[in-house]
């Protein structure tokens, strides 16, 4: 077994902070053989994939914990390999306040 900090260089955050467990990303260069091996199993993982794949899916996929995929995935979105699709922006309203408006639309039928 090898150790998450391992994983990652001994990194413990994302360098990007808008990489969420419910992120989802797609490919959008080809790997290159200066990618890491986790790197390279991620790419393999999202390239089969139809569309984009949520972090957690990636986790889950790969059996690597969600905070070491967090920080494989930002380094890819960093080098380009990945890509956010647009309907994944950090900036989307929160869920609870969608709930709270499609509760009161509810309410007015």
């Amino acid at each position: 077994m090898v150790r998450p900090y391992v994983r990652t260089n001994g990194r413990v955050r994302p360098t990007r902070a808008d990489v969420r467990l419910e992120s989802l990303v797609r490919a959008a260069a080809a790997p290159d053989a200066a990618l890491s091996a986790d790197s390279r199993r991620v790419m393999a993982l999202v390239g089969r994939a139809r569309g984009a794949l949520g972090l957690v899916d990636i986790a889950a996929g790969l059996d690597l914990p969600p905070s070491t995929v967090r920080i494989i995935v930002s380094d890819l979105l960093d080098s380009g390999h990945l890509a956010t699709p647009i309907n994944s922006r950090p900036d989307q309203p929160d869920i609870h306040i969608l709930e709270e408006v499609l509760r009161g639309l509810r309410a007015k039928v």
